[in-house]
């Protein structure tokens, strides 16, 4: 089922900018935007705790099965930086990038939450600290695999190119995937404001340094964006 396609006439992800006021419709999006980074920010916290080998394959499975589940309803992005792209493409309009911001953050702070209780005094979860040239390195990191998921993202979820296809979803997953193997020990491989803040709050991160991730995937999803527009201007 293709995310694009599944949608009512006017899809989610590829709405005018000109909206109209919400509706019934409008709220399940959102609440299905808040479930699946629920679930993803869960997954982090729970995987990070239980120091496993495959964390990056549980972090990036759990991404694919619920944009699986509720691409065809919200677009299935579970992460602002996306969310963030698919505005500066004209896949969503500024009222709901707001709303999905807001349910992303909301669900990501309430899935740390429920990490610090019940997980973290089963599975203490150690704090990444970064200083001097590991900072810079972990925003690199960051910028760079945030421009990938979101590029992925608007490319194989949003084009008009892939009319009917179901493998958006393994790609976004494994998007993830890779940049957690690849660059995890470096930065930890957030590629998410929402599962940053979340690690934040889990103790992942240290709060002093938060601000370079969020910088970082700021800057990467706007980009991703941008070169979307660019690279393809006749899919509007």
């Amino acid at each position: 089922m293709n995310i694009v396609k599944a949608q009512s006439s006017i899809p989610v992800i590829v709405q005018d900018v000109a909206e109209a006021p919400a509706t019934p419709r409008s709220a399940v999006k959102y609440a299905v935007e808040a479930i699946g980074t629920f679930f993803v920010v869960f997954t982090v916290g729970s995987a990070v705790g239980s120091h496993s080998p495959l964390t990056p394959l549980a972090i990036g499975a759990a991404l694919m099965v619920m944009i699986y589940a509720g691409g065809h309803l919200s677009g299935g992005h579970y992460n602002p930086a996306v969310t963030l792209a698919a505005l500066v493409r004209r896949r969503i309009g500024p009222r709901d990038a707001t709303a999905y911001w807001i349910s992303q953050f909301g669900a990501g702070l309430l899935a740390a939450v429920v990490v610090r209780a019940f997980v973290d005094p089963i599975q203490p979860i150690t704090t990444m600290t970064l200083s001097g040239h590991r900072l810079t390195a972990a925003f690199v990191v960051e910028l760079l695999f945030t421009f990938a998921l979101c590029y992925v993202v608007l490319n194989v979820a949003t084009s008009k190119s892939h009319p009917v296809n179901s493998f958006y979803g393994l790609a976004i997953g494994f998007t993830v995937v890779a940049g957690a193997i690849a660059v995890g020990s470096i930065s930890g491989g957030a590629f998410n404001p929402a599962v940053t803040v979340g690690a934040g709050v889990m103790n992942v991160f240290a709060w002093p340094t938060l601000w370079v991730y969020l910088v970082a995937q700021v800057i990467g999803g706007v980009a991703a964006g941008v070169a979307s527009l660019g690279l393809d201007p006749d899919d509007k």
